[in-house]
């Protein structure tokens, strides 16, 4: 498993040189310990998990909470969870990139404060990627407090016949996917 950093680029490829085609992406946060009603009174935090499809700076569709699949049925959204407790996954995303709409290059991770509270009150929050055999290949950790109420994870990016992942970790002020398509394109623009 390769630990992100920032700006990092990765081939969505095996050791051995094949595509990874199929991919589960997964979303993991904490409120931070003294968060909620019987702590400080600091927010509970309803992190939301969204793919954003481009096709080059056009919009094509996302797949989110409230739309769990895109309409070429390669990005599917598993559920919602509203408040980061347990262990592992809090959400999760799969990505078919077999199925990716031909003109579609960019599929941007983004996640997104409901409530609009600032990502401070989140804690161990990560994106991780899966590879169809289980395998974890990658994960990009937030280790600071974001004051933002969004973040662009990382985008998955049409590399000639294949795909890369490059991490991002950018803080966006954004409460809905549905309004991030303008935020979201500087990072999509060529």
């Amino acid at each position: 498993m390769i630990e992100l950093t920032k700006g990092q680029e990765l081939a969505l490829t095996t050791d051995d040189g094949r595509p990874r085609t199929r991919l589960h992406v997964g979303l993991g946060w904490d409120k931070i310990p003294t968060a909620g009603m019987m702590g400080t009174g600091a927010p509970d935090v309803d992190l939301d998990a969204s793919a954003v499809q481009f096709a080059g700076e056009q919009l094509f569709d996302l797949a989110f909470y409230n739309n769990l699949r895109t309409r070429d049925g390669s990005v599917v959204h598993l559920g919602d969870n509203t408040t980061g407790s347990g262990e592992g996954d809090d959400e999760v995303i799969t990505v078919d990139l077999e199925r990716v709409h031909g003109p579609v290059d960019t599929i941007v991770l983004l996640v997104s404060s409901y409530q609009g509270h600032s990502l401070t009150w989140i804690d161990r929050a990560y994106v991780r990627l899966v590879d169809e055999h289980e395998e974890e290949f990658a994960r990009f950790r937030i280790t600071a407090g974001v004051p933002e109420t969004g973040m662009v994870m990382a985008k998955l990016v049409r590399d000639g016949a294949g795909w890369a992942l490059v991490a991002l970790g950018d803080g966006i002020a954004v409460k809905l996917p549905t309004e991030s398509v303008q935020a979201l394109r500087p990072y999509v623009a060529r």
